[in-house]
């Protein structure tokens, strides 16, 4: 049983990160080269795998169902606690609304053009949302079910995509050097963000069990699937046309069109956004999840029906609200989700940590390389929220 758990958490946490980030990394590396990007992405996952592996060294001195909300109260106080809250309902509201917005877009369109009918893009994010409401309300089991199911397939997709590309991809166009320094710094928080997966740990611990050892491999395992696929993918979209086509595609829907012209292969388009579909369906499985319990958590809910009704409310309404109304408002928010994601997957477990070592000595699973790895993570934080922040007020190059 422990051994089913596992897997599907695994794939909870590859399923999560492996999200709508994984199309944008094409459009974010865009001029950096091939090697570039992969010191990028391989950084970024380094520095999200440790983050992760701290909030385990957390979670053992704490209830089982103890969320970021308890954790933060625990070693940071009320103060820390408001930080954590604020941000985590940030980010994780940000991405709901995101993912409503964008894939009842994308329901509409398979709805009207495969069923021959003529629904709005409102009627789509209402559907998309319920149907995942009802799949997160019925427990952690049953987003592992379908999530096993949707990765597996996401997978398939993939490999196919693999096997149409592969031909067209070029050895002297993976050697090209970066077109411009600035750019650099650009794609930090994008590929930072194509790592997350924090905010479902609490959700994880309290599936598996505060089994240390298992939750271990479920981190590093969960975390390192993505990285192979991320690297596979960099080949292919990095491979196939030089860093000026990359630059010269106008955002996702143009990279897509260039992919699929190079390929002379419609099969590829389609593949394109069959993954899509797929890859916003496991993210929003994950993230509404760890929204699901933390609001558990927060506002003291049973684990009864009613409560849990009650809790699915709290958590897919306001998104829902915000998508159909003001998606505008949402998708500029987006604009800063690196910042909060630093905060709730950097900051944060760093600070707890360094809290929780300076008390009293205990005995249990510790991360390696003590207040030195801290500092660097901590540095690595600033650096991504100051790329964030260059970004935004236009000093260095803006991506996509």
């Amino acid at each position: 049983m422990l051994k089913n758990k596992t897997i599907g958490s695994m794939l909870i946490v590859a399923g999560t990160t492996i999200g709508a980030g994984m199309l944008a990394l094409p459009i974010a590396s865009a001029g950096l080269g091939f090697n570039t990007a992969m010191v990028l992405i391989v950084g970024c996952w380094l520095l999200m795998t440790y983050t992760a592996l701290l909030m385990l060294e957390l979670h053992q001195y704490a209830p089982r169902d103890a969320t970021l909300n308890t954790l933060a109260k625990l070693w940071l106080g009320k103060r820390g606690q408001y930080v954590a809250n604020f941000s985590m309902i940030f980010l994780f509201y940000a991405l709901c609304a995101a993912y409503i917005a964008g894939g009842g877009a994308q329901l509409q369109e398979r709805i009207n053009t495969g069923l021959n009918l003529t629904i709005a893009p409102q009627l789509g994010s209402i559907i998309l949302a319920v149907v995942i409401a009802g799949v997160v309300t019925l427990g952690t089991s049953k987003v592992d079910k379908l999530n096993r199911v949707l990765f597996s397939i996401k997978i398939v997709v993939l490999a196919s995509l693999f096997y149409m590309l592969t031909p067209y991809v070029h050895g002297q166009h993976l050697l090209e050097m970066p077109v411009e320094k600035g750019l650099i710094l650009s794609a930090i928080p994008v590929v930072f963000t194509s790592f997350g997966f924090h905010g479902s740990i609490p959700s994880i611990v309290k599936y598996v069990g505060l089994e240390i050892k298992t939750l271990r491999k479920v981190m590093i395992a969960g975390a390192s699937l993505p990285l192979v696929i991320y690297i596979f993918w960099q080949i292919l979209s990095q491979g196939i046309m030089s860093q000026e086509q990359l630059l010269q595609s106008e955002g996702l829907t143009g990279f897509v069109a260039s992919v699929a012209g190079i390929a002379n292969n419609a099969s590829v388009s389609t593949a394109v956004k069959l993954f899509a579909d797929l890859a916003l369906a496991t993210s929003f499985l994950g993230v509404s999840l760890g929204l699901f319990d933390f609001f558990a958590d927060t506002f003291k809910q049973a684990d009864t029906g009613a409560d849990r009704i009650k809790t699915a409310l709290i958590t897919f309404i306001p998104p829902l609200g915000f998508a159909l109304f003001y998606p505008q408002g949402f998708i500029m928010a987006l604009g800063y989700a690196a910042i909060a994601l630093v905060i709730l997957a950097v900051f944060l477990p760093v600070s707890m940590v360094y809290k929780q070592r300076q008390s009293v000595e205990k005995e249990g699973y510790k991360v390696r390389s003590g207040n030195i790895g801290l500092a660097i993570a901590a540095l690595c934080g600033i650096s991504i929220i100051s790329a964030q922040c260059l970004q935004m007020a236009g000093l260095i190059p803006a991506i996509g």
